[in-house]
């Protein structure tokens, strides 16, 4: 019929009804697949992490009622107690050595797999990365028959090549245990730090190595002005994770040296663990949690610090 007007809001409507129900139909599946993980979140990560700072507060072996409240005293006595220190400072020191070493050798190792004249690259970036996925603790227990013994392989290398004329207790020495787990340490890592940087250099834009050619720059000028200041705003990301993952080395040392010999490798982590699960003397799960809330609080200003620097960082792209 001519002039009758259609009225077409309903149909329209009922779409935008039937999409409204197939979103929220998503949404909820969303949810539903989420929901586990949040689940072991909140149970596993975030609830522990409240209770520490409740837990500091009271001196409390871990069983029955936590009714002995102490105020600050389990902090202060952190504060003073030397062994803390010590292990704070030693924490410290391997986390610093990772990030000093390991991460411009990392540096030089990507921009070695990312050369057009190397063959095999693929197979050395597998080799390299095979520590990775290892379990360190297994790590540990192997690199601790390879060090620790006096018959071990470092040991019947180094004799039978002449260096040493007798074997060397490395994990047993204070001069030299620390420096064992740091080296451990920057080769168990080593590749996920070549993975970091190989990314950066991949994405990095080849037309302007192409303009910098044809300009007559060599391969170090190119290196130096073009690549470096590129790599910047990567490279402070990989610092921050490399400083922030450094200062959680429990499983390492605990494998290796216990924190021993006479606490010259005792790392916060390990220094908490003693405390808290070991089992030498009644347990002091308060004591235990204020420090690892200091210790907490510490790694907190490092990575605001970093990441500071990672942001300002960010966005220095020019090149020279």
């Amino acid at each position: 019929m001519k002039g009758v007007p259609i009225n077409q809001s309903k149909p329209i409507s009922i779409g935008k009804e039937k999409v409204s129900k197939l979103r929220r139909k998503k949404m909820l599946w969303c949810y539903l697949f989420v929901l586990p993980q949040a689940i072991l979140y909140l149970g596993f990560t975030l609830y522990p992490i409240i209770m520490s700072y409740v837990y500091a507060f009271y001196e409390w072996s871990g069983i029955g009622p936590m009714d002995d409240f102490i105020g600050f005293e389990n902090f202060v006595e952190t504060l003073v107690d030397p062994l803390f220190w010590n292990a704070f400072k030693n924490s410290f020191i391997f986390m610093g050595a990772l990030v000093l070493v390991q991460v411009p050798l990392a540096l030089l190792a990507a921009l070695l797999f990312s050369a057009k004249w190397l063959k095999g690259s693929a197979f050395y970036r597998t080799l390299y990365f095979l520590p990775v996925v290892t379990t360190t603790a297994i790590v540990g227990t192997i690199m601790k028959f390879i060090f620790g013994s006096y018959k071990g392989l470092v040991n019947e290398v180094l004799i039978a090549i002449g260096l040493i004329s007798q074997p060397i207790d490395w994990l047993g020495s204070m001069d030299t245990a620390l420096l064992i787990i740091i080296i451990v340490g920057i080769w168990k890592n080593f590749g996920i730090k070549v993975i970091y940087w190989l990314a950066g250099i991949q994405a990095l834009p080849k037309d302007i190595y192409e303009a910098a050619k044809v300009d007559g720059a060599t391969n170090f000028q190119a290196f130096r002005y073009i690549t470096l200041p590129l790599l910047i705003p990567v490279g402070s990301v990989i610092i921050l994770l490399s400083a922030v993952n450094a200062l959680h080395v429990f499983d390492l040392v605990e494998s290796m040296t216990g924190g021993g010999p006479s606490f010259s490798t005792d790392m916060v982590d390990v220094y908490i663990y003693r405390y808290a699960f070991s089992g030498e003397g009644e347990a002091r799960i308060g004591f235990a949690s204020s420090a690892g809330v200091v210790y907490g609080i510490a790694i907190l200003i490092v990575s605001l610090v970093l990441g500071y620097f990672a942001k300002a960082t960010g966005g220095k792209k020019t090149v020279k």
